[in-house]
């Protein structure tokens, strides 16, 4: 999340944190695409990663960054962790580093593509003097962990010191990856519903086609998605496939209870974040949480814990898809093409339902382990996520040919699925190409994805 929600009006009674979610239901006419994307800074001399400070470090291109754009500083006590512009655009920085642009709600994937473009070619310029460049792979490829830098974040440092109570692999996600997600909208209670059961069950198959992750510290991690595979156990309390959307009775109050019982990690009173991992929001709302006695919640409080919450499709005023690893510009497009055509379009929608509806929750679940490791390969119901793809991009396709959004030149909103189109053409997924490029001209080794994979 690019920013912390400030709104301190007292939440008075629970139907109000259901009121929040409600408030996000915006007619097909309002609705809006917001795409967010993080990438690996690094220095091209020697591939070494980018720390915070330092003449030529992350806060010198934040620094640059906001003097070039205008776009605002996010301040933590003296320290620039972000910027923000008046267009709802903002940037902020992931544990590791990974710099992320989180994009304004914009009507249009061409909107999208050139305020993706602005974006890296003001990166660029800034970055360049400072001789920096970017990663766009899900996870960073060389690195360990104790040679990732650290960014200077409150909340990161809560997170950091619970994440390995609760999984193995928590601060591998936190520092070591990178994503692409695409935000998206619901006009009413059953039509969120509608769209998250459809977008949770296909998220594998978006994981297959955006599997971008092979590598670890220098060699093959044998996964095609390590990023995905991280997510597996990383904290089993906000995690996960949501198997309970797909009970019945599904709606905002059944969310609602399942972000209570997700244990926090902060609450935020002025600038101070005061550490309460593993608490419940329950007390919080009936002001008998040990840390902060008497205190009860704001509506600040329940905004930024559910930003805390971490599953396959996170429900907050908008829908978050959350299943891919980055990759390059037009793949961080084509993230939001895929679900845009999905979601947006009701035929669409509809069809992808009939896919998907008889699905069990185990399958689903079999789906999602599978697909990190095998890809395309995996394997539901006797079809393949390849197949799945398929069927699936032929119908985001002609969501957006119904969309009928056209660019200067005429062309609609289809042009870009192209790379996916492609590659399920080719039956081979971005991390299948680095591997056979890893064993045959990269020699073994993962120092020309410093030179190939690299904004």
């Amino acid at each position: 999340m690019a920013r912390d929600v400030s709104d301190s009006t007292p939440i008075g009674s629970p139907d109000e944190l259901v009121g929040w979610l409600e408030s996000g239901c915006r007619p097909a006419s309002d609705w809006r695409l917001g795409t967010e994307h993080e990438k690996i800074p690094f220095y091209a001399a020697d591939n070494s990663p980018a720390p915070y400070e330092g003449p030529k470090g992350i806060r010198a291109l934040l620094e640059g960054l906001a003097a070039r754009t205008g776009w605002s500083p996010i301040m933590e006590g003296d320290h620039p962790i972000g910027l923000y512009g008046e267009d709802g655009g903002a940037i902020s920085l992931e544990p590791g580093g990974q710099f992320e642009l989180s994009g304004a709600p914009l009507p249009t994937l061409h909107d999208t593509a050139a305020e993706l473009d602005a974006h890296l070619a003001d990166v660029k310029a800034v970055a360049e003097p400072l001789g920096m460049k970017f990663l766009h792979l899900g996870m960073s490829p060389l690195w360990t962990r104790a040679q990732t830098p650290v960014m200077p974040k409150q909340r990161y440092d809560i997170m950091r010191r619970y994440m390995p109570k609760v999984g193995a692999l928590g601060l591998d996600m936190m520092f070591r990856t990178a994503t692409v997600q695409v935000n998206l909208d619901f006009s009413s209670e059953a039509d969120m519903v509608k769209k998250l059961r459809v977008s949770l069950a296909l998220q594998p198959v978006a994981t297959a086609l955006f599997a971008n992750s092979p590598f670890t510290e220098g060699a093959p991690n044998g996964f095609l998605s390590m990023r995905s595979h991280i997510w597996r156990d990383t904290d089993p309390d906000r995690t996960g496939m949501l198997a309970f959307a797909f009970e019945d009775g599904m709606g905002f109050q059944r969310y609602v209870d399942y972000a209570l019982d997700v244990p926090m990690y902060f609450v935020k009173r002025g600038d101070a974040y005061v550490d309460v991992a593993g608490a419940s929001f329950r007390d919080l709302l009936a002001g008998r949480l040990a840390q902060l006695p008497g205190e009860t919640a704001s509506v600040a409080d329940w905004a930024n814990h559910l930003s805390t919450i971490f599953p396959e499709v996170r429900l907050k005023r908008f829908l978050e898809m959350r299943g891919a690893d980055v990759g390059d510009r037009d793949m961080i497009i084509a993230l939001s093409a895929f679900w845009t055509g999905l979601l947006y379009d009701s035929a669409a929608l509809d069809g992808a339902w009939d896919i998907v509806r008889e699905w069990t929750a185990q399958e689903r679940q079999q789906l999602r382990d599978d697909v990190p490791r095998e890809g395309f390969a995996a394997r539901i119901r006797g079809r393949s996520a390849r197949e799945l793809a398929a069927e699936t991009l032929k119908l985001s396709e002609q969501g957006l040919a119904r969309r009928a959004r056209r660019n200067a030149a005429g062309e609609d909103e289809r042009i870009y699925l192209a790379p996916l189109q492609q590659m399920v053409a080719e039956g081979r997924n971005n991390a299948e190409k680095l591997l056979e490029r890893f064993h045959g001209p990269w020699g073994g080794s993962v120092l020309p994805a410093f030179r190939e994979c690299a904004f």
